[in-house]
Formats: structure tokens, sequence, C-alpha cells
């Protein structure tokens, strides 16, 4: 196997297993290696989540068209255990899925554990890293494309202030604060920025829709004019929120929510998406594998190699394009440099 060279490592529910989709794949226990096809674990909110889930969906929908790979998909729930998430990981691996790729840092401990009990499959996990000879680590600097959100939502604001709503409040969701505060600060010193998480610990956060739209709800009313989410399906609320309010305006994250059918009646009010490239690097890892020289190691995605960036969808930023160009050339350059915690 050859071994992507380690770039930078980054930080970052009991339910039945739902098997949304199938593919044929052998049930064999052993771990032969072979490619079985493709074992996705989602995390809550799964495929449909017009987030990150469905992001890591679209790299692995792209492999299979090309490979015909065929694929298996399980999803997280609310309030799961560490022994579900190893069991979900156990049971694609077991059936002899390779590679199985794990969506969401919570899949961290999990991935550290079965990697190990299968060591001829090759493990992708999202947002966290796990140093094994296996396992790809996929990391993403979410505060680089976060800091080029908090510039927009500066410069779109007419009220002088902005809003952050976290699904939960942990190290990872805390790169996307950081990166937001940031950058809206850089550009207007006198900017108002509102940080608020749905939950402290609970992976609840990001599938509570009606728990984000009622968070909007509260800093609309507080005169907050543009609304940064980072919570996965629950920001689906959040931008439900902002699209009843005349003038203001929802930034999305992970996916580019402006172009997601789910949310075409609410597109007007998105003003761009923080995008993570998840597609990419699960397609990379796929393809890796389908060719015979597995791809592991850590690997983190950027700016400055388009592993993240801000959607331009919609022409809603036109107007302002210089200066976000302008930021994203000094975070490139090593001008500025984005914080990842708060």
């Amino acid at each position: 196997m050859r071994r992507v060279s380690k770039i930078a490592a980054a930080g970052v529910v009991s339910a039945a297993l739902a098997l949304t989709a199938t593919a044929c794949g052998s049930s064999s226990t052993s771990d032969s290696g072979k490619n079985k096809g493709v074992g996705m674990a989602f995390d809550v909110g799964g495929r449909g989540d017009h987030s990150f889930n469905d992001s890591a969906a679209r790299g692995m929908d792209k492999a299979d068209a090309e490979f015909k790979t065929g694929h298996k998909e399980l999803t997280a729930s609310n309030g799961e255990t560490e022994s579900d998430r190893e069991q979900r990981l156990d049971s694609l691996a077991a059936a002899g899925d390779n590679p199985v790729v794990a969506v969401g840092f919570t899949y961290g401990d999990a991935v550290t554990k079965i990697a190990k009990k299968y060591p001829k499959t090759t493990f992708g996990l999202v947002d966290s890293v796990v140093d094994q000879p296996n396992v790809d680590s996929m990391t993403f600097a979410t505060e680089q494309s976060s800091y080029l959100a908090g510039v927009a939502a500066a410069l779109k604001s007419k009220s002088g202030k902005v809003g952050f709503i976290g699904g939960v409040h942990n190290a990872l969701i805390g790169t996307f604060q950081a990166g937001f505060d940031q950058g809206a600060k850089a550009t207007k010193p006198s900017i108002q920025v509102t940080d608020q998480y749905l939950y402290e610990t609970d992976t609840k956060g990001f599938n509570d829709p009606t728990s984000a739209q009622g968070k909007a709800q509260g800093m609309l009313d507080k005169g907050i004019d543009v609304i940064y989410s980072a919570a996965g399906l629950s920001g689906d609320g959040s931008i439900q929120a902002v699209a009843g309010k005349p003038g203001a305006w929802a930034i999305g994250v992970d996916s580019d929510q402006y172009n997601d059918p789910a949310l075409a009646k609410y597109k007007n009010s998105i003003l761009t998406s923080a995008i993570k490239n998840v597609d990419v690097a699960v397609y990379d890892l796929i393809k890796s594998v389908h060719d015979g020289s597995p791809k592991t190691g850590t690997t983190t995605y950027d700016l400055k190699n388009n592993g993240v960036s801000l959607a331009t969808s919609g022409g809603f930023l036109t107007d302002i394009q210089s200066q976000i160009d302008a930021a994203k050339q000094k975070i490139v350059s090593g001008q500025i440099t984005v914080k990842s915690t708060p």
C-alpha cells in the first residue's frame, strides 16, 4: 500500500441499525481485504441530511457509477452507544465490504478498534484521525471556509449583527465557530457576533431541525440578520426560520445548500455555503482501493487544495466577491492564519 504523508491532524447514537441501501456483497466474515462492495456508515441524519452525509454519499455514488462496486449504507440514530458504532462498522467489514467509510468524528474510537480486527480492510474516517496502517483519515480545514463565510456575513449584514449556530459544542464544531468569528471581526471590527449551540454533547444536535429553528428565530428577534449554522440536518430548521424574515440571510454548511432540491423553496435566502468536499475525499479513497493501491494516512483538505470552499451559487456574493477572493488569497499564502479554536 502507498502511504499518504501526514499534512495535519484535526480533532474531530442504543438503536437498531438502519439499512438504507443494499449491494451485491458477500456475507463472508473473513477479512479477505477484497473489494466486495463499499460499506458506508453514516452519522445521524444519514443520506438526505443536505449536509456532510449527503456529500459523502455523492462521492460513493460517483465511484459506484464508475466502478460498479455496489454499496451498503448503515445510518446512526440519536442516543447511540460506542458499542452501536462498533457493531455497525464490524458488520460492514465482516460482510467483506472494502473500503468501509465512517462518516463523522463520533466514529473515531470505533474505527480504532474495528480497523485492528480487520487489518486487510481499508477504513475511511471523516473528520477525525486514527493513526493505523489501514485507515485513511480525512480531515478538513473548516475554519478556513468558515472564515470566508464570516467575511461574507459581515459585508452583507445591514444590522451589524450576525450569528453562529453549532449542532454540538465540541472541538470539531468549534473550528467552524472560530473561523466564522475571526472572519467577521477582521472584516468589520464593530460587528456583533452571537455564538450558540443546540446541545453540549448529544449528537442529536445534528438531527434536530426544530431546535435549530427556534434558536435561529431567537437570533432574528434580536436583530441578527445573517445566521451561519454548522449543525448537519438541524441546519434545515435554521434556514427555514431565516427564510421567514425578509432581508435576512442564512449561510449553509458542508454541501452547496442553495442547489439542494429539498431546500429549493428557501434558496433565495441562502447567501452562500461553506463547503466541505467530503465527496472528493470519499471518491479518492474508493478509487484507490479499486485500483489496488489503498489510500491511507492523514490528509487535510483546505483552501489551497480546494478541499474546502465558499459557494457562489445564486450570485448573491457578486458585489463582494473581490473582498472574499482577497481574504482567500491571504489565507492560502499564509498572510492570515485562521484559528481553529474559539
